[in-house]
């Protein structure tokens, strides 16, 4: 078997491998095993070709594998679905009392309770989203 083809095996490998455990040091290893099939097919003899496979896991795990988990780890800046409405402004349809009520959040009607189980907010009043439980509206007048 040509030694190219045992490298592009071995990248292969440590790709799959790295789907399954996400710790980019395994897609590390796969991406030097790739260059050093590369040199392989290229016709540098064996000795050569570990020397580059074990250059570019070093160059790779130090330099890069730190950057790419900068960006894998970084705090999710955007809020999507009922997380984004946290914060709203909301406009009161009818009575919001610690049990019942409604609000027009963004041309939406949702339920809603008072955060304060002793408030009761008129209707006309525009109150801030303070969290969403399941379908409903949990909201403080506005001062």
């Amino acid at each position: 078997m040509d030694p190219w083809l045992i490298w592009l095996i071995v990248a292969a490998i440590f790709v799959m491998a790295e789907i399954f455990t996400l710790t980019a040091a395994l897609g590390m290893l796969g991406a030097a095993a790739l260059i050093t099939a590369g040199t392989a097919a290229a016709g540098l003899a064996p000795p050569f070709q570990f020397l580059v496979f074990t250059v570019v896991t070093t160059v790779t795990l130090l330099f890069v594998r730190p950057i790419a988990l900068r960006h894998l780890l970084q705090p999710q800046t955007e809020r999507f679905g009922v997380d984004a409405l946290v914060g709203k402004a909301a406009y009161v349809v009818s009575e919001v009392t610690g049990m019942e009520g409604r609000v027009r959040i963004g041309g939406e009607e949702w339920t809603a309770r008072s955060y304060d189980e002793t408030l009761v907010i008129p209707q006309g009043t525009t109150v801030d989203v303070m969290e969403i439980s399941g379908s409903t509206a949990l909201v403080y007048p506005r001062e």
